[in-house]
């Protein structure tokens, strides 16, 4: 058996603010759930680092991060910490790094997804290779830890083009591997005549300017999701709820597939430089066209799928006549619905991305000494 297709003993560091669990907290916790299912179903060894409450945590206390304590639910915020949150964060990663040292024969590589720069130097602290997966744009603590591991058996990979080249310009060169989404599990619907939008409810994803396109063309919009800024959805999304607009909450996945596939349209507003963009391959896997921001990596997800449109951000009018024309053209052809996801699987699943993933975890597993560039396209 060749190195490549060993097992792997891969400790998985997941972003520390919310449990990987359903319903989830947004798209980078789904994405890392379904890595850590992913590795242990192609018979790889896992070890989850991540939030207290996480599904697949195993028994190494070390390992369990902890999770923002609120006093009032109200000021919860996926901008803001707690009083000394950052400071339990910061001891509980110096002691998942102790443990790691301890035990640094019982691990090969380390798959790092935490928007926290420990485990980047964890290459260089505890000598073992590390692949950090880069989800947002560029950190100013992650970018001083990458200046750190230059010489370390430590590689960065990107979500998007878009997202490669804004650490380049700060001076991370990263390889590129697009999520993917488990096409198993979201599975084409009939659609229906509402629309939907989806994902965390905050300023940058800005619901309210769904809710407003969707008004502009006089249709009935859902919105599903996590309540990521409560001053927010008080001020800008509950003001706009009514008659044509209304907000279901955080959905499991079965559930959020079930509503997103029988929508006839989805839109996606993002108002930040959007990484990749996880809601536009589900919706496309359901056959659910997308309306969207052009902004970040949305292109990307979006290119060669038949149901898609794409306008200027901020721009609802234009969205709004976009997403009519796509629910229209549904309408007239079913069959769109069927090669909407026969593209998104194409695409976008989960198998295909995660193999390209397997390989680079497994080079960057090997000796220095031992290491050539793997087969696989870049």
């Amino acid at each position: 058996m060749s190195r490549a297709s060993r097992p792997l003993r891969v400790l998985v560091v997941a972003p520390s603010r919310y449990p990987l669990r359903q319903p989830h907290a947004g798209g980078l916790e789904a994405c890392v759930w379904d890595r850590v299912r992913w590795l242990q179903a192609r018979g790889h060894d896992v070890t989850l680092c991540a939030a207290d409450g996480s599904d697949y945590l195993g028994d190494v206390p070390e390992f369990r991060l902890p999770t923002p304590a609120w006093t009032r639910p109200e000021e919860s915020s996926d901008t803001d910490y707690p009083l000394g949150y950052a400071g339990a964060v910061d001891a509980a990663f110096e002691a998942a790094r102790d443990r790691l040292i301890a035990d640094r024969h019982l691990y090969d590589v380390v798959d790092n997804h935490s928007l926290h720069p420990a485990p980047i130097r964890w290459s260089r602290e505890a000598e073992i290779p590390v692949v950090t997966t880069l989800h947002t744009p560029p950190l100013e603590p992650l970018l001083e830890a990458a200046e750190q591991v230059r010489d370390s058996a430590h590689r960065f990979v990107a979500v998007s083009q878009a997202t490669a080249r804004a650490w380049s310009v700060e001076g991370v060169d990263a390889f590129v591997f697009p999520n993917g989404i488990d096409t198993d599990q979201w599975t084409r619907g009939e659609g229906g005549t509402s629309w939907v939008w989806s994902g965390r409810v905050v300023p940058e994803k800005a619901p309210h300017l769904a809710i407003e396109a969707a008004r502009a063309v006089g249709a009935h919009l859902v919105l599903a999701g996590r309540i990521g800024d409560v001053d927010y959805f008080e001020q800008e999304v509950v003001p706009r709820l009514g008659p044509h607009a209304r907000y279901v909450g955080p959905l499991r996945q079965p559930e959020l597939c079930r509503l997103v596939g029988s929508s006839a349209v989805a839109l996606v507003t993002p108002m930040w430089e959007e990484p990749f963009g996880l809601v536009i391959a589900e919706a496309l896997a359901t056959g659910t066209p997308v309306a969207a921001f052009d902004i970040g990596g949305v292109s990307e997800v979006l290119a060669g799928m038949p149901g898609s449109a794409t306008v200027t951000p901020g721009d609802v009018v234009a969205l709004g006549r976009a997403a009519a024309e796509l629910a229209a053209r549904g309408a007239r052809e079913p069959l769109t619905r069927v090669w909407t996801r026969r593209a998104a699987v194409r695409q976008h699943s989960l198998a295909q991305r995660y193999r390209e993933v397997e390989r680079v975890l497994s080079h960057t597993a090997q000796p220095v000494a031992a290491r050539r560039a793997p087969a696989v396209s870049w």
